[in-house]
């Protein structure tokens, strides 16, 4: 009888633990999710990520697969959610003067990113460099659209991944959508893992300049990054204003390059018909690197769309970047 009665016990607990966990998951699912909390890149067939020495951050990271993010950044889209956990961060040139920036992540994926807005026909050059990774953005005109099916990218645009992206209401249109990337990066299975670009990383060289902030100026829209002696990094504002994530936390950067580049009109045009400028990342010419309250001056080189870009000193050796996430500046060549 005793017997009995303890079966019948665990078998009662057995129930309610079982009843417990559906109903978390049932609330998992069901509610909507904007935390920005980085979680463990997705695995895929050859298993869960490894833990190496990132070549995009000089740090210890998860090798998940690779995905970059085309962010707003518009005045009515900051501040950004999500930003501040890329591994890179450019900033690019595009109709009008204006400004747009693209993450790329591995080591850590954010729940949720935006606000996400479309591509350029240049970022397949440039994302040529991380072999075949994801890219996530709203969408373009159809002609570009094509063009970005046939590239050698996991092309992902909103409306082609069910449940990937959604609208926050709290915001306007078009400064209003958002992706999950988890959700993105279960559709492209076999995006590259991250490999070497060419960034270097260890103590600062000796020489450089003693500087406190560069600005690098569109016709409209400005980027500033001044040095902060306490935080150890370069705090980024945009059009004269702080730069902040959704977390409140302030966007910045322990290394800053300034690449001067070629921006030629392209052979596209938005939908107001302003010329969409073509960023040109092969090639050669001047960059400035700030780390550690300093400018240095460098050369930069890629040979190819499949090489990447290595930024030397002039005395040959490779520019050594600060460990943490980098910010990649385009500015018009001088």
């Amino acid at each position: 009888m005793a017997a009995t009665t303890r079966r019948a016990a665990r078998s009662t607990r057995l129930r309610a633990t079982v009843l417990a966990l559906a109903a978390t998951a049932a609330l998992a699912v069901g509610a909507p999710s904007h935390a920005t909390a980085p979680v463990a890149a997705p695995a895929d067939g050859e298993g869960a990520p490894h833990r190496a020495t990132s070549p995009f951050t000089g740090l210890a990271a998860a090798q998940g697969r690779v995905l970059a993010v085309k962010f707003d950044n518009a005045r009515g889209a900051r501040p950004h959610t999500g930003l501040d956990q890329a591994d890179i961060v450019y900033v690019e040139k595009v109709e009008g003067g204006m400004s747009r920036l693209m993450g790329v992540f591995s080591g850590k994926l954010p729940t949720t990113v935006g606000p996400v807005r479309s591509a350029r026909e240049s970022d397949i050059e440039l994302l040529r460099q991380f072999g075949r990774p994801a890219l996530a953005y709203s969408g373009v005109r159809h002609s570009l659209q094509k063009v970005l099916k046939k590239s050698p990218l996991y092309a992902r645009p909103h409306g082609s991944v069910p449940g990937a992206y959604f609208r926050n209401g709290y915001r306007t249109a078009p400064h209003n959508l958002f992706l999950r990337p988890a959700a993105l990066l279960r559709t492209a299975p076999h995006a590259s893992r991250p490999a070497d670009i060419g960034f270097r990383f260890g103590p600062a060289p000796a020489g450089g300049t003693r500087t406190d902030r560069r600005t690098v100026t569109y016709p409209s829209a400005s980027h500033s990054f001044r040095w902060s002696a306490r935080q150890g990094r370069w705090l980024a504002s945009f059009d004269g204003s702080p730069a902040r994530s959704t977390s409140g936390k302030r966007l910045g950067a322990k290394t800053i390059v300034i690449q001067h580049v070629t921006m030629r009109p392209s052979r596209y045009k938005d939908v107001n018909g302003a010329v969409t400028p073509y960023i040109e990342t092969v090639g050669s010419g001047k960059a400035t690197v700030l780390r550690d309250g300093k400018a240095y001056a460098t050369r930069w080189k890629r040979s190819s769309a499949t090489g990447g870009t290595s930024f030397t000193l002039a005395d040959g050796h490779r520019m050594p970047f600060a460990p943490g996430q980098v910010w990649m500046v385009y500015a018009d060549r001088r």
